[in-house]
């Protein structure tokens, strides 16, 4: 028997493949699903069933292609419905793999159809459980992804309380906890760093699983501090129950050198958006107007997510020499399948053809700390709404907004106003001022290096929240 987490740092996501005897299971797959043939091919096996712990909000699973790729069967929980042929287990039910046995535990709460699949060895023994979003290391699946007419966040809740307690905190303590995510996922908001352990431990330290906990208890804690998800979420859902084009359809579409001047052509004709995926550093040096920036360096795929809220919104790329393809790759793993191709030789090209670039203004701690001593700055910090009220910039003159949610409240701000924007480090603020930029905001600075190089510049911060929030 053999078990590989294939984890994904810019979804916090883990896919798991699962050998024995020959016969290989995935358990939720990412978009791109040949890595899973070739490593199955390469060890002389056949992909024989596809897991999925649930319908997936936060990233596109590569179920629909691997199945065409392999002839395997897709295996949902009970009530899965979808466009396409699955297998909707039902409770308990098993299926054998090569020596070893994968057991249904259906886990509703955090969806409905939410399961828990049960890896029986080959003496037996209860040995590992891949658990999806129903328990993660730290924390449980957010129950408010699948409320309908009928049924409420408490009672997704509360369902969440029993199949903990009536199905994953019965097993042995030794068993190996396998979750759907790690931190940096928001489908928890408190997940280990850690991205495998053992379920002994997680009662000990959840605090979602204490003992002693009442189901009232449960619902109170487990719905504190969620923030609402983001746009894509429900889309990418779908995407999932619905199905969509072949990745490597995709991916042939995106992967597309354009010169400058068909570049321009098709941001002009398809209203396509154009999206610069470099270094915030190099954005700031020099970009085509308009371009919005999402590094690829950073929290890529959910920030795409986050922001840019129609996914068949025609893209272009401006991308570092080389990162074509996982641009593309990146954007269909959160459903972006329309990117029209990407500026062939990056920005140099389109300096060298004389076509306009902008810059940002962007100061130091230590310039920022001068220009705070005028009484008529204005500051705008974008971090999470943690992360601010932990610790921000002392005085009224500071506004709040989580860059999550700047398309719905962009409008609290005044377009004749000078603004210092900062976040954490720096990433952030650039992709607020790209956007703020483009919807017809001029007079912004990047503070660079954000809050961790305001606290070095003797500048007051406090952890008191400003009235002036947002």
């Amino acid at each position: 028997m053999r078990i590989e987490q294939i984890y994904t740092g810019c979804l916090a996501q883990g896919a798991y493949y699962i050998e024995s005897n020959g016969e290989v299971a995935i358990i939720d797959p990412l978009r791109e699903t040949q890595q899973y043939v070739d490593k199955a091919n390469s060890e002389n096996a056949k992909i024989k069933y596809i897991f999925e712990t649930h319908f997936h909000a936060d990233f596109v699973s590569g179920h629909v292609d691997l199945a065409k790729k392999t002839g395997a069967k897709i295996i949902f929980g009970p009530g899965a419905e979808t466009s396409y042929d699955i297998h909707a287990a039902k409770d308990n039910e098993t299926f054998k793999l090569g020596n070893v046995i994968i057991k249904v535990l259906h886990t509703p709460g955090h969806t409905l159809e939410s399961s828990t699949f049960l890896l029986i060895d080959e003496h037996g023994k209860e040995h590992a459980i891949f658990s999806g979003d129903t328990l993660f290391l730290g924390d449980v699946g957010r129950p408010d992804l699948a409320i309908k007419s009928n049924l409420t966040k408490e009672d997704l809740a509360a369902m969440l309380y029993d199949s903990l307690r009536e199905k994953i905190m019965t097993l042995p303590d030794d068993v190996i906890v396998y979750p759907a995510h790690g931190a940096g996922s928001a489908c928890g908001k408190n997940l280990s760093k850690e991205t495998v352990g053992v379920l002994g431990d997680q009662k000990k330290t959840n605090y979602a699983l204490r003992a002693d906990m009442t189901k009232a208890e449960f619902v109170e804690e487990v719905l504190d501090g969620i923030a609402p998800p983001p746009q894509y979420f429900s889309k990418n859902a779908m995407m999932n129950k619905s199905g969509y084009d072949a990745f490597e359809t995709v991916l042939k579409k995106g992967d597309n050198p354009l010169s400058p001047e068909d570049f321009e052509a098709l941001a002009n004709h398809e209203d396509a958006l154009v999206l610069d995926v470099r270094n915030e550093k190099d954005f700031i040096k020099s970009h085509i107007p308009n371009s919005i920036f999402i590094g690829l360096h950073g929290g890529f795929a959910p920030w795409v997510g986050a922001l840019i809220t129609d996914l068949k919104q025609p893209i272009l790329l401006i991308t570092p020499e080389g990162k074509e393809k996982e641009a593309v790759t990146r954007l269909s793993r959160v459903g972006y399948d329309n990117t029209l191709g990407y500026l062939e030789g990056g920005i140099e090209a389109w300096k060298k053809v004389g076509k306009d670039i902008e810059t940002i203004d962007s100061i130091s701690a230590q310039e920022f700390y001068k220009h705070s001593k005028n009484e008529n700055i204005n500051v705008l910090d974008v971090r999470k709404e943690g992360e601010y009220k932990s610790e921000n910039i002392e005085g009224d003159y500071v506004q709040h907004f989580a860059l999550d949610f700047i398309n719905e409240n962009m409008h609290h701000i005044d377009k004749n106003k000078k603004y210092f924007i900062h976040c954490a480090g720096g990433y952030r603020s650039v992709i607020a001022i790209s956007i703020l930029k483009a919807r017809g905001f001029d007079n912004l600075i990047d503070i660079a290096g954000g809050f961790a190089a305001i606290k070095k510049s003797g500048l007051p911060v406090t952890n008191y929240v400003c009235p002036t929030t947002l």
